[in-house]
């Protein structure tokens, strides 16, 4: 039995989500990430046909990481600090 090459799509979209993942675990890049992941999981969404609801929760995940920005022990609060907002009287 000769066996083909996988498809190479879903497995650059693999790669893809797991670089976003680790991005967004760190704290680096976290608007860029989590837009990035909210863009992969519609992909995922689109390819996987039997459950797409788990892939639609992570693109709206996605979308509030990028929304809300870094966290606290992140790099990029380490980088380039927190921004405060002075609302006067």
């Amino acid at each position: 039995m000769v066996r083909g090459a996988p498809p190479l799509g879903p497995a650059v979209l693999d790669v893809l989500t797991i670089s976003t993942g680790l991005l967004l675990l760190v704290g680096l890049w976290t608007p860029m990430a989590g837009t990035m992941l909210a863009i992969l999981a519609l992909g995922h969404a689109f390819l996987h046909r039997v459950d797409p609801w788990t892939c639609v929760l992570m693109g709206i995940l996605g979308v509030a990481l990028a929304l809300l920005g870094p966290g606290v022990w992140s790099v990029d609060a380490r980088l380039f600090g927190w921004k405060n907002i002075r609302i006067p009287d």
